[in-house]
């Protein structure tokens, strides 16, 4: 097994470094963070770092990038209060990935590719159309992260939309019946296929599986 040290890392350059990094913790969460600024114009793009922080309340987070350039989707945030998050399917990936390109402030890439804003009833952010997995969140709380000059937003999810199929009987969603895509790094882009489900672990008892008899 090869073998990397800290002093290593730091000696490598950024690339390698960035795709190292990034890819040595495991696979990832892809979402399309869909936003609007005050004057009306939409934005989205593509995040890795999405995670579940509690189901009561419901919350989730997210982490921003150093603020030192401009940021459409923080700026929007902010502005006004609400987002929502999308789940990345197979035939998203092209243009999902383009979303990351770095255009001028002001420039929504729901015009630079294929994907499409999509709006529910009485909310006025946009969804990504196809997605299988819709969040509709609100901005609860911001953490600065000193270490590496980033930002860890906390949400509320305020409405949850998912296509039926996906739901199982005690309200768990089968993802991958959705095509939905993982991130591996940077740039990899994944199709996770469930290999099992398990009941809750108790002590002394035997792994039971939802699926195995």
């Amino acid at each position: 097994m090869k073998h990397i040290s800290r002093d290593d890392i730091s000696q490598m350059e950024k690339v390698e470094r960035l795709n190292l990094i990034n890819s040595c913790t495991g696979y990832k969460s892809a979402n399309l963070l869909a936003t609007k600024s005050l004057d009306g114009k939409s934005n989205v793009a593509i995040f890795s770092s999405v995670t579940h922080l509690g189901s009561n309340p419901a919350l989730i987070g997210f982490i921003m990038r150093p603020t030192t350039v401009p940021r459409d989707t923080y700026k929007n945030i902010r502005e006004n209060g609400y987002f929502t998050v999308n789940h990345i399917t197979v035939d998203m990936i092209e243009d999902a990935h383009h979303t990351s390109a770095n255009y001028e402030l002001g420039i929504s890439e729901f015009d630079k590719t294929n994907l499409e804003e999509e709006y529910k009833p009485n909310i006025e952010i946009p969804f990504v159309k196809g997605s299988p997995v819709q969040l509709y969140c609100k901005y609860v709380n911001e953490y600065y992260i000193k270490e590496n000059d980033t930002i860890h937003i906390i949400a509320s999810i305020e409405n949850l939309f998912f296509e039926e199929e996906l739901e199982h009987k005690d309200g768990w969603l089968q993802i991958d019946k959705g095509n939905v895509i993982a991130l591996n790094g940077l740039d990899g882009y994944c199709l996770p296929k469930l290999i099992d489900r398990f009941q809750y672990a108790r002590k002394e008892l035997p792994t039971t599986s939802f699926f195995k008899k």
